[in-house]
């Protein structure tokens, strides 16, 4: 069955997508178009290019998906994060608390496993990306994994990428992958409609402001000339309204892979899933081997790194 627009936005989310205490109203929220990867490389690379993104459905086996979302819970039962005697590839949250020191170190274990290094690099993955890239595509050796727990405050606040990868290309290409379906409720990734376009001006109006900053400065997301983390915004409401324009979201299945843009601005909402799942995904980064890398990406992702 083909993938279109309209069979993907037909269900409407439980409850109004929140983030940081606010609500998005459901004037500023639609939904992101889905892209069949059938439709070839060039037509893919064209919508990506026009729409700052692209949703590729199905992209990766889902068993393989759901196997490796076990597997990830399996090694952080330990630390009381998932229900005890529930099927880890569900990642059941516990209603009990956990031990986050202990589950953060293991996190910075898993980012380093042949396990999580074979999922991201895997071959439908890799094949696609050196297609898109037109070259042989670079895979970044700082890559990010994370969970969100159904309830917790914790979300990103908005930003785009490059103000974290300002030492190497600007011809970047984040892949966020959802380990696991992730629908709307448990606050998967939003993109600000047309935003990368305005992630262009922001990134050249930075430029020109930067002449008093350090060469070091200049390509950290937390100099003086940046907001606290490198971020744009914590409160999504107020950006859509004062761009005129929406948040974009989804219901994200296992074996999606969205694209997007170093300037598309984007963020994610508050996990409100009422079976208590726990949201689990990984976000990693490509570019053309040939072009120019930012070595702080040389090293694995660790908690703190100030990247």
């Amino acid at each position: 069955m083909s993938i279109t627009a309209e069979t993907m936005q037909a269900r409407k989310p439980e409850f109004p997508l929140a983030a940081h205490g606010k609500t998005l109203p459901a004037e500023r929220t639609g939904w992101l178009a889905p892209t069949d990867p059938a439709i070839g490389v060039d037509a893919i690379r064209r919508r990506y290019q026009d729409d700052g993104y692209v949703w590729l459905k199905r992209l990766l086996p889902r068993t393989d998906v759901l196997d490796f979302r076990r597997w990830v819970f399996e090694r952080l039962a330990e630390t009381g994060l998932v229900e005890p005697g529930s099927d880890f590839s569900l990642g059941i949250a516990s209603a009990a608390g956990f031990d986050r020191s202990l589950a953060d170190r293991r996190l910075m274990s898993l980012v380093r496993s042949a396990a999580y290094e074979g999922f991201c690099a895997q071959p439908p993955l890799a094949r696609f990306m050196d297609d898109f890239l037109q070259g042989i595509s670079y895979l970044h050796k700082r890559k990010i994994m994370r969970f969100v727990q159904p309830g917790s405050p914790t979300a990103t606040p908005a930003h785009y990428d490059l103000v974290y990868l300002r030492g190497g290309t600007r011809r970047l290409v984040t892949a966020w992958i959802p380990i696991g379906d992730i629908p709307a409720e448990m606050g998967g990734l939003v993109y600000l409609e047309g935003s990368h376009a305005l992630g262009i001006k922001m990134e050249a109006e930075f430029r020109a402001a930067s002449g008093d900053l350090s060469p070091e400065e200049r390509i950290s997301a937390y100099n003086r000339h940046m907001a606290e983390g490198g971020w744009v915004s914590k409160d999504l409401p107020d950006m859509a309204e004062r761009f005129d324009t929406r948040w974009l979201a989804a219901d994200y299945e296992a074996g999606d892979v969205m694209l997007h843009s170093p300037y598309m601005i984007h963020a994610s909402t508050t996990n409100q899933d009422c079976s208590r799942r726990l949201r689990l995904s990984t976000d990693i980064r490509y570019q053309n081997v040939d072009d120019e890398i930012d070595v702080r990406w040389n090293n694995h992702w660790s908690l703190g790194d100030m990247l």
